[in-house]
C-alpha cells in the first residue's frame, strides 16, 4: 500500500499572498492556506519528494517527514527548487550520505547555477552545504527503491517539465500542453493530480475549465487540481463530479 500527500497546492506566490485582501488570502479556510507546490509518495519502504519548494523546509517539519530516499523534480522553476538548501538536515542526520536527486540536465544546470557552492564553487563551507548525487532522466522509466515512475513529457509555456506515473497514480504539476504521446501514457490512472491555476488564462498554466477538458480526454477515476492561485476560493469552487481541488495535507490511499 502506498500513500500520497500533497505537501503544498499554491502557485508561485503562495497563498496568502503577500499584500492582497482578496477574499482568498483573507478566508479562514485552511483549504485556502496553501504553500509552494511539492508532493510526498511514500510507500512500504521508500519516502520521495517531488521538488524542493520554497517551502521545504516547513513542508518537510509540517508532515514530520525524518528521512527521505530521493528528491525527484519536475523543472527548475525557484518556486520548485527554491529549499534545495535545506537539504542539509538529511544530510547531517544520515552521517553525511549524499541525497539522490533524480532530474532533467535542465534542471540540474539551474540548481547548479543558482546554488554554486553545493557543486564545488566554495569560498568557506560554514554550516556546510547540500551533499548530493545526481541521476539525469528524460523520458525513459526508473526505478527508486520499490517505486518505478515514468516520466510524461509537458510543456508549461515553452519549457519542458516531467509529470510523473507511478502505478495507477499520476502527478502533473507546472503544465499548460500535454502532447498525445503523453496523454496515452496518463489512461487508466485511479488518481490524477493535475495543474489548474485559475478561472482566466495564463500562458504556462491550464486554467480550471482547461483542466477539466483534460480530465475529460483521460477520465481519470478521481482528480484533484494543484498550483491553484489565490483568485479561486475553495468552497467557491463548483466543479464536475470526480473532481475536487487540492489543499494542502490532503492524503491519498493508493
Amino acid at each position: 500500500m502506498s500513500k500520497v500527500i500533497l505537501l503544498g497546492s499554491g502557485t508561485s506566490t503562495g497563498v496568502p499572498t503577500i499584500a492582497c485582501s482578496c477574499p482568498t488570502c483573507l478566508s479562514d479556510d485552511p483549504r485556502d492556506k496553501r504553500l509552494r507546490p511539492s508532493l510526498l509518495y511514500q510507500s512500504d519502504t521508500t519516502t520521495i519528494v517531488f521538488d524542493t519548494s520554497t517551502d521545504f523546509r516547513t513542508q518537510m517539519l509540517r508532515y514530520a517527514v525524518s528521512s527521505l530516499d530521493a528528491i525527484v523534480f519536475t523543472h527548475h522553476h525557484f518556486d520548485h527548487i527554491g529549499g534545495f538548501d535545506d537539504i542539509r538536515p538529511y544530510n547531517f542526520f544520515s552521517g553525511g550520505k549524499p541525497m539522490p536527486l533524480y532530474l532533467m540536465k535542465e534542471t540540474l544546470i539551474a540548481l547548479q547555477t543558482t546554488f554554486p557552492y553545493a557543486f564545488g564553487k566554495v569560498e568557506q563551507l560554514g554550516g556546510g552545504v547540500p551533499i548530493v548525487e545526481t541521476t539525469i532522466i528524460n523520458t525513459t522509466p526508473f526505478t527508486i527503491g520499490d517505486v518505478t515512475l515514468i516520466p510524461i513529457p509537458m510543456y508549461h509555456g515553452a519549457m519542458r517539465v516531467n509529470g510523473y506515473r507511478i502505478g495507477n497514480f499520476a502527478y502533473c504539476t507546472d503544465t499548460n500542453y500535454i502532447p498525445d504521446t503523453s496523454l496515452q501514457l496518463l489512461t487508466d490512472l485511479d488518481v490524477l493530480i493535475l495543474d489548474a491555476l485559475r478561472y482566466e488564462p495564463h500562458p504556462t498554466h491550464f486554467t480550471i475549465d482547461q483542466a477539466i477538458d483534460i480530465v475529460r480526454i483521460l477520465k481519470p477515476r478521481k482528480t484533484y487540481f494543484t498550483h491553484i492561485a489565490h483568485q479561486v476560493q475553495h468552497a467557491e469552487c463548483q466543479l464536475p463530479y470526480s473532481i475536487e481541488l487540492g489543499y494542502d495535507g490532503l492524503e491519498i490511499t493508493l
